[in-house]
């Protein structure tokens, strides 16, 4: 399967199984380094190759990768500080009917491919291997990471040492949780999954698919589509965004719960003012979004209790997530609930439920596993911690999403998903996949707004 994310015991139970069933370590090292010289074949084009070897079994794929590609014709130089450490490396050093050098020649090719340390890293690199990173990165035009980059940390996407930036990583036999986290993320460049006939069940941490978006029944009508209600508190243009998203993104009927004056919103999106807790009785409600332009006063409180209180399904971000502790939490049904912190407000939460993890993987499962939430932790490293279990990562999405009122846009597409599908994990990725779909019609250089207009014609895309 291409969604499996495993960490590094993980990978090394997969290979241990794959070989206890009669594959050699000699066959998943000859399919590693066969297919990821496919890859490297195509991007190098006919230039010159430079591939560094460790003393490990990603230096065994290394000198399988060199010895393909100088069968097919490219010039190879194979550069190796120190000898293999194992039996299954030094039989693929053997193979390689190249010269092998231990320093770096300034002129060895144009292609950098990094086969010095692989997923099992957990040391920083330091010594020859260090300078040795230091002098090819740098002197190659296009750099390639097997499985990835050395000097990452792969259960955690840390970098043990100094950090290089590669154009291509190439994992191999299943995604790590390195490739979608940061700061490894960021210098990983092009990410592509090569198989090595891997046994891969049931995983508890999977890449979240391009979903498909079914069309409203024949027989739909407004409510039956899905109605959102937006609570708007202290400031009235965060909610309005959201509004105009969960309109954009499929829902039948959008209410916007408000005591401002909106002459800006469209004739589309309907206001109502008055007591929160009668308007949210409405039975029909599919979903609730509070917290965008919410505010933390004690208005806001109550306003953010009302909803908690309402026993619909609930999008809770922005200041709803300042605002919430566990005696907010009392009475309600967090299953039916989802929030979508980024870092700053993740560790909020985290402050407030006596979570004391520091990565964000680490700090989203604990606040999962502490309150029954289900929660998006957002960034550039976006993942999902569903109720149920496990983890859902992403693909990374457009920089340019890195603007004010994106979260907003977010939030109402959310909010919109989980009023037509009444399923908190499904909608968020729908949500999400959306969101990073609108950024690309956007263009450049988007306001909020425009992110929140380019909506519809991303929908259009995942039917």
């Amino acid at each position: 399967m291409t969604d499996h994310v495993l960490s590094v015991e993980e990978m090394r139970a997969a290979e241990r199984a794959a070989m206890d069933s009669g594959v050699s370590e000699w066959q998943l090292m000859q399919r590693a380094g066969g297919g990821a010289a496919d890859w490297i074949w195509r991007i190098a084009a006919g230039r010159a190759v430079t591939v560094l070897c460790g003393p490990g079994n990603n230096g065994g794929d290394g000198y399988v990768i060199a010895e393909t590609l100088q069968r097919r014709g490219l010039t190879v130089t194979v550069v190796a500080p120190v000898e293999p450490a194992s039996e299954t490396a030094r039989r693929a050093r053997d193979g390689f009917s190249g010269e092998i050098a231990k320093t770096l020649v300034s002129s060895s090719g144009e292609v950098l491919v990094d086969c010095l340390f692989g997923y099992g890293l957990s040391r920083k690199v330091e010594g020859e291997f260090a300078k040795l990173l230091e002098l090819a990165c740098p002197s190659h035009s296009i750099r390639i990471a097997i499985d990835v980059p050395s000097g990452i940390f792969a259960d955690s996407g840390e970098w043990l040492g100094a950090s290089h930036r590669y154009d291509h990583t190439l994992a191999l036999g299943a995604w790590k949780r390195a490739h979608f986290l940061m700061p490894a993320r960021a210098d990983m460049g092009n990410t592509r999954l090569v198989p090595i006939g891997l046994d891969l069940k049931d995983p508890a941490e999977r890449l979240s698919e391009r979903p498909r978006i079914h069309p409203p029944e024949p027989d739909s009508q407004k409510y039956t589509r899905g109605l959102v209600a937006v609570v708007a508190g202290e400031m009235p243009g965060a909610p309005l965004l959201s509004s105009l998203a969960a309109m954009h993104a499929g829902a039948g009927y959008v209410k916007l719960f408000s005591d401002h004056s909106h002459p800006d919103a469209p004739a589309e999106l309907v206001i109502e003012d008055g007591a929160l807790g009668e308007a949210l009785d409405d039975e029909r409600i599919g979903a609730v979004l509070i917290g965008p332009g919410l505010g933390r006063g004690s208005e806001a409180r109550d306003r953010l209790r009302a909803a908690l209180n309402s026993g619909h399904n609930l999008v809770l971000d922005a200041d709803a997530l300042h605002l919430l502790d566990r005696a907010m939490l009392d009475g309600a049904d967090p299953a039916k609930m989802v929030v979508t912190p980024h870092d700053g407000e993740l560790a909020k939460l985290c402050e407030t439920f006596d979570i004391t993890a520091t990565d964000k993987r680490d700090r989203a499962i604990g606040l999962r596993d502490a309150t029954g939430l289900t929660v998006l932790a957002k960034g550039p490293d976006t993942l999902l911690a569903p109720a149920q279990g496990g983890v859902v990562y992403f693909p990374q999405g457009s920089s340019w999403l890195s603007v004010a009122g994106s979260g907003d846009v977010l939030a109402g597409m959310i909010a919109a998903r989980l009023a037509v599908t009444g399923d908190a994990v499904g909608a968020t990725q729908e949500a999400v996949w959306l969101h990073q779909e609108a950024s690309r019609l956007a263009g450049p250089s988007f306001t909020a707004g425009q992110l929140a207009d380019a909506v519809r014609a991303a929908l259009a895309l995942f039917l």
